[in-house]
């Protein structure tokens, strides 16, 4: 099982990282993918990688931190990403609900980035939140050019998950669809399987029945559990089509025997 988004490096977790990659990976999570947010995440996410077979990393600037994405920031990312086990550009996109970094500033930020992917080659995390319609103009221009995007902790209702996969997209699915009521849930009961990838969002939005606690990779098995009940389908089916999305967007196939 694949835990496709997560923040191993995350202060919440207070440098238990051994830890948490021991016990996902006793519970049958193989690999990891941490995300990037800004330049001393990435540089973490790299090392993380580097520490742990298990592990693989995404390299980024979240559009909180939009105002530090300077050309500087953009070459150091491309240094980062040169590492054998970065695996895809992230998590870059908008952010108009707490707007932490100025929306014109956000958009610079989220297109230097999705030219550095196209330069690279690589997939990019995308991250939106109350900025779909933006946030797909803007990846839209880039779509023929990328060898792949996934629109994490995905917010939208199927219509907009059907505009991500008219682009060539995938959409993450985490602990969101354990809630009641949840709009994701809806979503991921709906759409084709081999649109979604598993993730934790780790240390955040940790599934039922541990809400209210600290997330972690061991729990993307909650969410796999949840979606195999929400399609009427077995837990082995979910796991091995969603791995197998995973695997082809960050191309860890290619990764396989080296």
């Amino acid at each position: 099982m694949i835990d496709s988004h997560c923040h191993l490096d995350s202060s919440k977790f207070g440098g238990r990282d051994d830890e948490l990659v021991r016990e996902a990976n006793q519970v049958g999570v193989h690999t990891i993918v941490n995300i990037g947010a800004d330049l001393p995440s990435s540089r973490t996410s790299v090392e993380l990688a580097d520490r742990f077979p298990s592990v693989y990393a995404a390299v980024g600037i979240h559009p909180h931190d939009a105002t530090t994405c300077s050309d500087s920031a953009i070459s150091e990312l491309e240094q980062l990403a040169a590492t054998r086990k970065v695996v895809a550009v992230g998590e870059i996109g908008l952010d108009y609900y707490r707007d932490l970094s100025p929306r014109p500033v956000q958009k610079r930020a989220f297109q230097m980035q999705l030219e550095l992917a196209v330069a690279l080659h690589k997939p990019v995390v995308v991250h939106t939140r109350e900025a779909f319609a933006e946030t797909v103009e803007i990846i839209g221009h880039y779509a023929a050019r990328l060898p792949g995007a996934v629109f994490h902790c995905f917010p939208g209702d199927i219509q907009d998950a059907q505009r991500v996969f008219d682009l060539g997209f995938v959409i993450s699915v985490g602990g969101v669809i354990t809630y009641k009521n949840s709009r994701m849930a809806k979503v991921a009961a709906e759409v084709p399987l081999d649109k979604i990838m598993l993730e934790t969002d780790a240390p955040y939005l940790t599934p039922e029945p541990y809400r209210g606690e600290i997330n972690k990779p061991a729990y993307v098995r909650l969410v796999c559990e949840k979606l195999a009940q929400l399609r009427g389908s077995s837990i082995a089916e979910v796991e091995k089509i969603t791995d197998r999305t995973s695997q082809k967007l960050y191309r860890l196939v290619d990764l396989f025997g080296e």
